[in-house]
């Protein structure tokens, strides 16, 4: 599984450097295009998650899941296969953005969020299992906490293994845009995911009911749309052909 992983991540990150070359060098629309993408993706993702657990009713995410039709379900797993795709071609405005960098910290950058995003793709997939169990627990009255036991500690543990992938490109990406390495003004360090990623905790202490389910239930996808919007307003006059 991980070498496949690694595959994937690889075949991406070559897919980025050739769509790179051969449109968004030369070219704003395609500049433009990708932050829209990405965008995009964080929509459909979120989109996605709410389609596995929002219920105006209740809070409770599995019981939840355990009362959604088979088709939300479906849909949301398809949903995690576009978003990731979108996500990645909105990869191709960070990689610019990324053209006065260094070529190390580019390349750490990029396939560090191709490594990310995949995962977002994969974890969301994988969260089929726990809709599924969750509904199965529902119809047989079984214990819904035990039921989705083994799905939930697999998807924490496909987590583990982002973390460290996402502390090493925070560190990068923050480190260039401070120095002024990039073309991003400083100010696009403060939509970084990272920044509101450590404030979740206390944001999930003030919030609640349904309010609370739509915005922690969605919160990575709504962290990544405020980053690439933050990234395309900030390249919008951006000119490849000049720059």
């Amino acid at each position: 599984m991980f070498v496949a992983s690694l595959l994937i991540i690889l075949f991406n990150f070559e897919i980025v450097n050739l769509l790179k070359t051969k449109y968004m060098i030369s070219n704003r629309f395609w500049l433009r295009t990708a932050g829209l993408a990405g965008i995009l993706g964080g929509l459909i993702l979120f989109t996605g998650d709410m389609l596995f657990y929002y219920n105006s009713a209740g809070t409770d995410m599995k019981m939840n899941m355990g009362h959604v039709s088979d088709l939300r379900i479906k849909l949301s797993a398809v949903s995690a296969l576009l978003a990731t795709w979108f996500y990645l071609f909105g990869l191709l405005q960070i990689h610019y953005a990324f053209k006065t960098a260094s070529r190390t910290a580019r390349n750490i950058v990029i396939i560090c969020f191709v490594g990310i995003l995949t995962a977002y793709g994969i974890i969301h997939g994988a969260y089929v299992a726990i809709a599924v169990s969750s509904k199965l627990a529902v119809q047989y009255n079984l214990d819904i906490s035990s039921v989705t036991e083994l799905a939930t500690e697999a998807n924490q543990l496909l987590r583990l293994f982002v973390y460290p992938v996402f502390a090493t490109l925070s560190f990068v990406f923050i480190k260039e845009v401070w120095k002024r390495n990039t073309l991003y003004p400083r100010r696009m360090v403060f939509f970084f995911p990272l920044i509101p990623f450590l404030f979740q905790g206390i944001l999930d202490k003030f919030l609640s009911g349904s309010l609370k389910l739509v915005i922690m239930g969605g919160f990575l996808n709504i962290i990544l749309v405020i980053f690439f919007t933050a990234s395309t307003i900030l390249l919008w006059h951006h000119n490849p052909k000049t720059d």
